[in-house]
């Protein structure tokens, strides 16, 4: 991750400015206020603000002006509760703005939620920072024979090297066009930013502030630091999984249990296990259910998919 001695600057300013409040403070989450937290190569994830916090959310359920006599372990009974039968809109009370910067193809991905306020940096106003996503050679697979979407076998090392120095050249090459366009030097044509944006690969870091409440945050980490998703975005979930946790801690710890760590099961399936439960044999046929469907169920279950 790198950032420019002005923008260190900056940072460090925010960090050392302080103000009283009576709103609502999560202590674990001012410790990293405004502090980049670096993502792949070059990206990082910063806090710019919150609202809320657990007792937020607990407080939004009851409708309650404040904790009272309230334990909290009785505040844990009711977010649990509140997570495990979907009830979502105390979740929504709680807000957090964050300041990203991410490759381009990623962030193609990330807007794909459409659930949050996006601001993004504009190459029509100003030229983008230098430097383009250049992937860990552990990363760089074939594409997968089962999955369209997906990758497979890693590259063989001699291949995944003659695969990186191309990636190299290419985005030196476009960062080279980039400059050359905007340049007004004699000799260069000094194009507008508009246009010469053109050239940029996908690979390219952008920047935005990305504001979401906590709900349909938890959402997007749930589908997006799943195994299945594809590193690069899991690699930025995976910090926003943190900074839940630092956050909400009861609620990132229900969270884990109900959704991450849990699953819920169609009628088909639940009637699978009841009938596994009274010792009865059964099999996808007599179950109703696809082969895909069957073989999801038997890996939950930890049983062979045979039958």
């Amino acid at each position: 991750m790198t950032l420019s001695a002005d923008a260190l600057a900056e940072i460090a300013e925010l960090r050392a400015t302080a103000a009283p409040t009576r709103r609502a403070v999560v202590p674990a989450l001012e410790a990293i206020l405004f502090e980049p937290l670096p993502v792949l190569d070059q990206g990082f994830i910063r806090v710019v603000d919150y609202m809320g916090d657990d007792d937020a959310i607990v407080q939004a359920a009851r409708v309650s002006y404040g904790k009272g006599t309230k334990q909290v372990s009785t505040d844990q009974g009711l977010i649990n509760y509140l997570m495990r039968h979907r009830h979502t809109t105390p979740f929504e009370m709680c807000e957090i703005k964050l300041h990203v910067k991410l490759p381009i193809f990623v962030a193609r991905q990330w807007i794909r939620h459409r659930t949050a306020n996006v601001n993004e940096y504009s190459a029509r106003y100003s030229v983008l920072d230098d430097g383009s996503y250049r992937p860990e050679i552990g990363h760089l697979a074939a594409q997968a024979a089962h999955n369209r979407q997906g990758r497979g076998e890693a590259l063989e090392p001699e291949m995944a090297k003659a695969v990186l120095d191309r990636l190299d050249a290419s985005a030196a090459s476009a960062e080279a066009t980039y400059r050359w366009l905007l340049g007004d030097a004699p000799g260069e044509p000094g194009l507008s930013r508009e246009l010469a944006r053109m050239v940029l690969p996908l690979s390219a870091y952008t920047q935005w502030y990305w504001k979401i409440d906590l709900h349909n945050l938890l959402h997007f980490v749930a589908l997006r630091a799943d195994s299945h998703a594809q590193y690069e975005i899991r690699a930025y979930a995976e910090v926003l999984s943190q900074i839940i946790e630092k956050w909400v801690p009861v609620t990132a710890a229900a969270f884990r249990d109900y959704r991450v760590e849990g699953a819920a099961l169609s009628g088909k399936a639940l009637a699978v296990v009841k009938r596994l439960l009274r010792g009865e044999p059964v099999d996808r046929d007599a179950a109703g259910m696809s082969a895909r469907e069957w073989r999801e169920l038997m890996a939950l279950l930890g049983l062979p998919a045979e039958g």
